[in-house]
């Protein structure tokens, strides 16, 4: 099978090589001339590809930019972002622009299958009429389909293959079709009844978290003020054989879906004069968790008599997560913004991130930052850390992760 993916990031760039994996030929579209230019030369940009498998799969994925390219595959799947505007309404703006590009050569019998996270109603009312632009018929000329990605940059329990795939045909006939590309590369595809089933079961796997991390993020900023360690009492809680589920708090939440879906699906609600109030609630105090964060460094240089202006601070780990590189909508981002406008003499150390164009900051030698550094702020707790010989060598430590928990130490301050 030829398959062609538009969008070659997290999600597409995975599925890519998995396709690949299975001998299919798979033409990659993205825009951006770097990544196209890399991956010809069998170099990977994301954690979650290793190059030298890149490497020998060889010509069985050619990247490029030409949409025209696509025309020969069987099936094409959309994997372009979908965030939020500045003022946090969904943002379909690459979705629109791919769709646009699809159509230019889209032809009879192709299997079309959108991958991005978006609100239900979507595949029907947006893509389909932009796809039918070409002149021909969304589910009689052309099998049109929604499936929502479900990778989690850095993970390795859970594959491609080994993760059940979720498919919603705008036709019983489209969902076939559309199943059928999946079952190439997973062990367990599911068909829905429609495109919107799937639509909203992305979103609720997703807001499901987002309310329980704003949970436990409210109940730590709670435990703060009630002078108790909420890591004792999450730690607690968990040995409940039942009936609990453990989540944690932090500084914040990021990524491409995490933040993003409670608004996508309050959007759509309020189309319908619905108002979810609960579920933005939980996007608002996840939105505010990292002023909490500053507010809590700002108390602790009080406390050591100093004051955040001029004071050196280093942030450890910038990304979203731990083991990626990823800063799409990450916490630390905006907690090095508010601590910038508190005047913080500012640096960072994140091995996967190697600067931050936008806070006009470049990746510090940890040695010499630890070594130059008032406070060290635990952001994101990546694998390589050596978290004891971090604490060691800080005279001040805001740990926003729970990693210190093991370490007795008093210069030692965890949410």
């Amino acid at each position: 099978m030829n398959v062609g993916i538009v969008g070659l990031g997290y999600v597409g760039l995975p599925l890519a090589v998995a396709f690949a994996q299975e001998g299919d030929q798979v033409v990659g579209l993205d825009l951006d001339p770097d990544k196209v230019a890399s991956l010809n030369r069998g170099v990977s940009y994301i954690e979650d590809v290793d190059s030298e498998e890149l490497a020998r799969l060889g010509s069985l994925i050619e990247a490029t930019g030409d949409a025209a390219d696509l025309a020969r595959c069987e099936a094409l799947i959309i994997c372009v972002p979908t965030p939020l505007t500045g003022s946090r309404e969904p943002d379909l703006s690459f979705l629109e622009g791919a769709a646009r590009m699809l159509a230019g050569v889209l032809r009879e019998g192709q299997v079309v299958i959108l991958e991005s996270t978006t609100y239900p109603g979507t595949t029907r009312d947006l893509l389909a009429g932009a796809l039918e632009s070409s002149g021909l018929k969304a589910g009689v000329d052309f099998h049109l389909a929604f499936s929502p990605e479900r990778i989690d940059p850095g993970r390795t329990d859970y594959t491609v293959r080994t993760t059940p795939k979720l498919v919603g045909g705008l036709t019983p006939e489209s969902t076939e079709a559309a199943k059928g590309v999946y079952e190439r590369i997973c062990d367990e595809v599911i068909p829905l009844s429609g495109p919107e089933a799937a639509e909203l079961s992305k979103l609720l796997e997703n807001i499901f978290r987002s309310v329980n991390i704003a949970l436990v993020n409210e109940l730590a900023q709670l435990c703060d003020r009630l002078g108790v360690d909420v890591w004792e009492v999450i730690d607690a809680a968990a040995t409940k054989p039942f009936g609990f589920m453990r989540f944690e708090p932090g500084p914040g939440m990021g990524g491409h879906c995490l933040p993003v879906d409670p608004f996508y699906l309050a959007f759509k609600a309020r189309e319908h004069d619905f108002y979810p109030e609960f579920i933005e609630l939980a996007g608002k105090i996840n939105q505010s968790q990292p002023l909490f964060c500053v507010n809590r460094v700002e108390r602790l240089l009080n406390e050591n008599g100093r004051p955040v202006n001029g004071t050196r601070i280093l942030i450890l780990g910038v990304s979203y997560k731990a083991g990626v590189g990823d800063v799409r909508e990450s916490p630390a981002i905006k907690i090095i913004r508010l601590l910038g406008e508190l005047g913080a003499d500012l640096a960072y150390h994140d091995p996967h991130v190697p600067e931050l164009a936008e806070s006009g900051l470049k990746n510090s030698d940890l040695s010499e930052a630890l070594g130059r550094a008032d406070l060290t702020v635990i952001v994101t707790s990546h694998p390589e850390f050596d978290i004891p010989d971090i604490v060691s060598r800080s005279p001040l430590v805001l740990d926003l992760r729970g990693v210190t928990r093991e370490i007795d130490a008093a210069h030692v301050t965890r949410l």
